[in-house]
């Protein structure tokens, strides 16, 4: 389980979070949700190591996490994929992959390749072509098969709908209920679009202005017209 407590991060005189307290259970898909500049992306650089906070705690299965380097928390089972699909495009995507398991540590397994190829058949049909012949859509499900090869305890995912067909929306959502279903992932993630993460989320959080102004099952929030209209926007 993910824990963060009173956690408080800023940039100079502007605080972006402000004593942000909840948990993300183990299995579960955590939303957080929120409009623009709500705070969502800074709290996951936070949990992940890439901005540190001004105050407050960070905890993963119990192990404090406030003190870690970005570049140690997939040797502890988090792995962090930001906005924007990023992909070495020189790289073909087998290559691309490749570079996800290493982040672990130790050696790479050929049947870590064989698991994201058999979740993603368009990345194993094309698994010798370079990255940037792929779509968006394909590119999105490149960096999460990429996460994957660390074989993550929990993946934080940052605005995975972002610029993507409903179609691709709907088809990656549905890989991440499987894989928490099916292999007990647990996912944080960070989405604008509130009414398709509710759909596939157990709890959500609500950020407005930094602050936690809900902490509910996804149901609950859903079904929550005052709120949604409020802060969520449908």
């Amino acid at each position: 389980m993910l824990t963060l407590d009173k956690l408080t991060a800023g940039y100079g005189p502007v605080t972006a979070l402000q004593d942000v307290t909840f948990s993300a259970g183990k299995g579960q898909i955590t939303a957080v949700l929120g409009a623009n500049g709500a705070g969502k992306t800074t709290l996951l650089r936070t949990v992940s190591g890439l901005h540190r906070p001004e105050s407050g705690t960070i905890s993963l299965d119990g192990q404090p996490l406030r003190k870690v380097n970005a570049e140690q928390m997939p040797a502890l089972g988090m792995v962090h994929v930001p906005e924007g699909r990023g992909v070495i495009t020189e790289l073909t995507i087998e290559e691309n992959l490749r570079l996800g398991g290493l982040a672990k540590g130790g050696k790479l397994r050929s049947e870590d390749l064989e698991r994201v190829y058999e979740l993603f058949p368009v990345l194993a049909d094309r698994r010798a072509s370079l990255a940037h012949t792929l779509s968006g859509g394909e590119r999105q499900m490149l960096v999460i098969g990429r996460a994957l090869m660390s074989e993550p305890r929990l993946l934080l995912l940052d605005e995975p709908s972002l610029g993507l067909a409903p179609r691709i929306v709907a088809q990656i959502f549905d890989l991440l209920r499987g894989l928490v279903d099916d292999q007990g992932l647990s996912v944080l993630l960070v989405e604008q679009n509130a009414r398709s993460a509710l759909s596939v989320a157990d709890h959500g959080v609500v950020l407005n202005l930094g602050r936690v102004v809900a902490d509910e099952k996804a149901s609950v929030l859903a079904a929550d017209d005052q709120l949604r209209h409020a802060y969520l926007g449908f």
